[in-house]
């Protein structure tokens, strides 16, 4: 990427108070587990977003994208969701952060779009970090991660969970987080992959239904904690129910909708793969790890039902090589990435043998990505 700052003052014609970089996020385990308040496994990338804010003293956001080659200009007062939706992630935020000045920002990043790297979290945490600094407001990362998950919420209408940003704000250069939703604490774990890289294939594919499916998994979840509380008042979320309780709540022999049953049963299972694979961690076991993660795949697939045709086909082009320790869908679903643990001295042949059969079965070209694991939301020295 070019220099966010030299944007900044072509675009206009001052030198910026401060520039913020903040990054994507991959996510090893823990799939549509962050709003059943369960585990996920997030690490920060080596892909990011750039923002260059300045201070203005009219009341009104002058806002410029610079990869877009698109501009807007609003007032800082009442605001409400845009139809252009980048601006969202400013003014969502914005609105959050209850600023009352104005301000110049321009935006860049190299995260793919559509990909499942959450290029929209990482914009919303930069613009929200880069406020932080420019007006001393003194939050913390988390008061941030939080601010940013309801302003997409409330802005970008999506009702996501608190994983994206939170990874966005927090991720450090080579560890994964372990970060508990309901709690949100979390911890950091070392990844020694040694002879082994993370790669994703980028099927190139966004579905039309990946929001409203999402949104509707997340009812259907919920659907299914107010069947289980009828029995057990204590389960608040799918966090505290045990596999048994779906059985005997949700299973076959109820009258529970079979769809109920199976979101509910996946979400469990990967509530407790994401807890097994942290010891797999702490041993140095990658082969079990890696193991989970087709299993987390399984789930999704034929389950929670959020992945694709395309999906499908590139982790079944992996399982059976021996160089491949692991590989699932990434994301919401219904298209971007799979994220795989792949033989580093095997990189090159792998990624030319998927990237010709998906070619053959699809008609389409495979992006790929070698990801490093980087440090979370900073301001650009």
């Amino acid at each position: 990427m070019s220099d966010i700052r030299t944007h900044f003052f072509t675009q206009f014609n001052y030198t910026p108070s401060l520039a913020v970089q903040s990054p994507g996020r991959i996510n090893l385990i823990g799939e549509h587990t962050d709003y059943n308040q369960g585990f996920v496994m997030p690490a920060a990338i080596d892909k990011s977003v750039q923002v260059a804010i300045g201070k203005r003293t009219d009341g009104t956001i002058h806002m410029a994208a610079m990869d877009l080659n698109e501009t807007a200009v609003l007032s800082i007062e009442n605001l409400k969701p845009h139809a252009t939706q980048w601006v969202n992630y400013i003014i969502g935020v914005v609105h959050q952060a209850s600023i009352t000045q104005g301000f110049d920002i321009c935006l860049q990043g190299n995260i793919p779009i559509g990909a499942g790297l959450s290029s929209s979290a990482a914009v919303a945490c930069a613009v929200l970090f880069a406020l932080n600094e420019l007006y001393a407001l003194q939050y913390t990362k988390m008061e941030m991660a939080l601010m940013v998950q309801k302003a997409e919420h409330d802005f970008a209408g999506v009702q996501c969970g608190l994983m994206d940003m939170f990874a966005s704000l927090h991720g450090q250069k080579n560890k994964v987080i372990l970060l508990d939703c309901a709690t949100h604490t979390y911890q950091y774990y070392p990844l020694h992959l040694t002879d082994y890289s993370i790669v994703l294939f980028d099927t190139q594919i966004k579905h039309a239904l990946a929001s409203s499916e999402y949104n509707t998994r997340r009812l259907e979840c919920e659907q299914g904690v107010q069947v289980i509380q009828k029995m057990y008042p204590q389960v608040q979320s799918l966090r505290d129910a045990t596999m048994e309780q779906v059985e005997t709540c949700l299973g076959p022999s109820t009258a529970t909708p079979p769809k109920i049953y199976q979101r509910c049963s996946y979400v469990v299972s990967e509530i407790l793969r994401v807890q097994e694979a942290v010891i797999d961690l702490e041993t140095g076991n990658i082969p079990a790890f890696g193991k989970k993660m087709y299993a987390t795949h399984e789930g999704l697939s034929t389950q929670y039902e959020v992945s694709c045709p395309e999906l499908d086909f590139l982790v079944d082009a992996v399982r059976l090589n021996e160089n491949v320790i692991g590989a699932r869908m990434m994301g919401g679903g219904f298209g971007g990435c799979t994220i795989n643990i792949i033989k580093k001295s095997a990189l090159a042949t792998v990624t030319k043998q998927v990237a010709a059969s998906y070619a053959q079965q699809t008609n389409k070209v495979l992006a790929v990505y070698i990801i490093s694991i980087e440090a979370g939301t900073h301001v650009i020295k």
